[in-house]
């Protein structure tokens, strides 16, 4: 009997046991449950604009990092590269953007990585990739002069565009034309397909002058971007410059006050004078075909070796060596389509006064014609923007 209730008390103490260790497991198992409610990711959002796989995105459309019920931390976006874009984020921490400098550039994949934490101090991320747009149109300057030359003082800088340009004011922040020493250098349109820069007199002789060129990426029309980013440097020489007096058939070259030499000439005959006006010389070919059929004049000429021929004006004007006139018209007659001849030799001689006139000449001298029975040179016919009075520079 007493063996029985003892082995029914150990049951019994047993069974207490059980539910008290079932009753201990229930109250810790209710602790584990409330830690599992609580969610162990961030509540930060981050949005990243573009999205993710995003293509033909322009470079101005808007490049921003949000994050919501958090605050970013970091943020690094980088070309293909590892070029990175330089940002900030705002001082509340809810916002990056790119600084004003860093556009981004077209045909461009780009990477971002963006980190944030929410209020708890939990850790969101999120990557992102997309591609900018690639233009089907590209607009691009042809300039002049080239890089490392050395010219005349009476140089100016010409972009000529393979397309028309719509937002000029977006073309001209993207160049420039700076000097030592410094001067004040103006730009001046001429329509949409061209762009001319000049200080306010010739430039000074040893001026070093600096073309920068940022035109990539840049928008001058819609859907045509530019293509360039670069800088041409050239030096100006010695101060030469040649008045033509087209009644007195001579031309007067001067390095700075002194008269090197006058030459006879002949210029524009009666019926094809030569322009008035300043005008640069801004090519010169020891030999050149001239064709009347290329500027009017049907087949009047057809001269397959003009030597020493400089062009002035885009329109065919050209100060050149004349073998086949006689030498008796130059100082006394004006027998020309419009250029201004001086005496030389089939060939070109380096001891006649074309030849002379060429060694001695550079692209960017200014060439002046005086006393011509013609109308002044467009200021837009070849390099001839020194007829422009300042004022009218600057208006351009």
């Amino acid at each position: 009997m007493t063996k029985v209730v003892r082995r029914a008390l150990r049951a019994c103490a047993g069974a207490g046991l059980v539910v008290l260790a079932g009753c201990g497991i229930s109250g810790n198992g209710g602790g584990t449950a409330a830690t599992h409610d609580t969610p162990l990711v961030s509540s930060a959002r981050i949005l990243i604009t573009p999205r993710d796989g995003a293509r033909d995105v322009r470079p101005d459309d808007p490049f921003t990092v949000e994050a919501d019920e958090g605050t970013l931390t970091s943020v690094r976006a980088v070309d293909a590269d590892g070029k990175e874009v330089g940002g900030r984020i705002s001082a509340g921490g809810h916002t990056w953007r790119p600084e004003p400098a860093n556009r981004l550039a077209l045909s461009t994949k780009y990477t971002v990585d963006a980190y944030a934490v929410d209020a708890d101090g939990r850790r969101a991320a999120k990557h992102a990739v997309f591609t900018t747009l690639v233009p089907k149109n590209t607009l691009v300057g042809y300039f002049t002069p080239e890089e490392g030359s050395t010219v005349g003082t009476g140089m100016i800088v010409s972009l000529t565009f393979n397309r028309p340009v719509t937002d000029r004011a977006a073309v001209e922040r993207a160049i420039s034309v700076t000097s030592e020493p410094a001067v004040e250098v103006a730009p001046h349109w001429f329509g949409s397909g061209r762009l001319d820069f000049r200080p306010e007199q010739y430039w000074a002789p040893g001026t070093r002058v600096t073309l920068r060129l940022r035109l990539r990426d840049v928008e001058g029309a819609p859907g045509v971007y530019g293509t360039q980013s670069k800088d041409v440097a050239f030096t100006v020489g010695r101060d030469q410059t040649d008045l033509v007096d087209a009644d007195a058939h001579t031309m007067t070259v001067r390095r700075g006050s002194q008269v090197l030499r006058v030459l006879p000439v002949s210029a524009g005959g009666p019926s094809s004078p030569t322009y008035n006006g300043k005008m640069v010389i801004s090519e010169k070919l020891r030999l050149t075909r001239m064709n009347g059929d290329t500027v009017g004049f049907g087949g009047e000429y057809d001269i397959p070796d003009v030597p020493h021929a400089m062009r002035l004006t885009r329109s065919g004007t050209f100060v050149h060596g004349s073998y086949w006139a006689a030498r008796s018209v130059f100082g006394q007659e004006n027998t020309s389509h419009g250029c201004v001849g001086l005496s030389d030799v089939k060939g070109g001689g380096n001891a006649t006064p074309a030849g002379w006139l060429f060694e001695h000449s550079l692209v960017g001298d200014v060439v002046e014609v005086v006393n011509s029975h013609d109308r002044t040179v467009s200021p837009d016919n070849g390099l001839g923007g020194w007829n422009l009075s300042w004022e009218d520079w600057l208006a351009g």
